[in-house]
């Protein structure tokens, strides 16, 4: 199972979240945002994809290791990149371990932010 972050700026529609997930290079099993970010638009995307979406908070991804880092970021959220490190904290929900596939990438127009993780035990 692919687990997917997605980070989003509050405009961003459907357009930029499916160019993420192209870019991505794989469709995932299930996505996961901010509970801050969960936007309408998101949330008819990810139901009209099929995806369940899942709501963390900041305190579920903060101190998350991550691949890329965005100083901004870094000192806002207290993790490098909030998709990896959403796509981590929701596949490890269940006390699993996981390891991200895809670091994040960002949709061509830069409303969206997307990264993969899967479990490594399962």
């Amino acid at each position: 199972m692919i687990w997917a972050g997605i980070g989003l700026r509050a405009e961003a529609g459907a357009a930029a979240f499916a160019d993420a997930m192209a870019r991505a290079g794989r469709r995932p099993d299930a996505l996961a945002c901010l509970d801050i970010k969960a936007t309408p638009a998101l949330t008819a995307w990810a139901e009209a994809e099929g995806l369940p979406l899942t709501h963390l908070t900041e305190q579920d991804i903060a101190g998350e290791p991550t691949l890329t880092c965005s100083p901004r970021i870094k000192a806002r959220f207290a993790t490098g990149s909030v998709a990896e490190a959403l796509a981590l904290a929701s596949a490890r929900k269940g006390g699993y371990r996981a390891r991200l596939i895809a670091p994040r990438v960002h949709s061509a127009c830069g409303m969206a932010t997307m990264a993969l993780a899967e479990r490594t035990d399962t």
